[in-house]
């Protein structure tokens, strides 16, 4: 029973996630199509992830290497097999191709050769030392690997991202990798009592890539502050606790 609530209430937190950007893109002319809401599954059942999956949000984000590796082996044995199109029944299971896995947290190099192996896009680029080593291990595999440069916006000693000044130099650098296509940028505004205060950061992250003309993806906003975030340029949205619940 209890398994079956958690279930209906993703079912209906996804939903009231949905209306409100909606409502937000009714008001600044944007078309709802245009977000894509990534689902932060850090320390959550495959059950929980695979309700997700079923309720139509198919990007899944993790913190963390090795609990990615994880799920991902655990849930590609839950998926459906492949079948033709319009053979499969709406809304019963899910094909693994569907997904597609982000890596929102911090990465370490050490962890980059797992990483390339299942992440579609990683939002954490910080340094040209960790582009590199992305960009060889993904070499090795023939992969061409996405990636999100993380600038950080509010200059807190305890985030990571570059600075402002420091992202040029670096998206200069990163274009002349091979096997890394950058396409865009990621913050984390600091926590606040109220969305308003979450604004400046997003608007700055909007202006920087604003002057890097090859750029399009803003992911920017999470459970607390999507809605500033889409109003000031969001296009990829990274929430965990307003899906999944405390």
């Amino acid at each position: 029973m209890y398994n079956i609530l958690v279930q209906m209430m993703i079912k209906d937190n996804i939903a009231g996630i949905k209306e409100r950007i909606s409502k937000v893109c009714s008001r600044i002319n944007k078309r709802p199509g245009e977000i894509t809401v990534v689902a932060v599954s850090k320390g959550r059942t495959l059950e929980q992830i695979k309700k997700v999956i079923e309720a139509g949000i198919t990007d899944i984000g993790e913190n963390k290497v090795q609990e990615a590796l994880l799920k991902y082996k655990e849930l590609s044995a839950m998926a459906e097999p492949a079948c033709p199109a319009g053979r499969r029944q709406a809304g019963v299971g899910f094909q693994l191709s569907a997904v597609r896995w982000h890596m929102v947290g911090h990465l370490q190099t050490n962890k980059v050769k797992d990483a390339v192996k299942i992440f579609d896009l990683i939002h954490s680029l910080d340094s040209l030392h960790l582009a590199s080593e992305i960009d060889k291990q993904a070499a090795r595999i023939n992969k061409i690997q996405d990636v999100l440069v993380e600038v950080n916006t509010s200059d807190e000693a305890t985030k990571f991202g570059i600075k402002p000044e420091g992202l040029p130099g670096l998206v200069k650098s990163v274009s002349r990798l091979k096997n890394i296509r950058l396409l865009g940028l990621m913050t984390i505004a600091p926590i606040a009592d109220t969305q308003e205060k979450a604004r400046p950061y997003f608007r700055m992250l909007r202006e920087l890539r604003d002057k890097i003309n090859e750029l399009s993806a803003l992911s920017m906003g999470m459970s607390d502050d999507f809605e500033i975030a889409i109003e000031e340029g969001a296009n990829m949205l990274r929430i965990g606790r307003a899906i999944f619940g405390e």
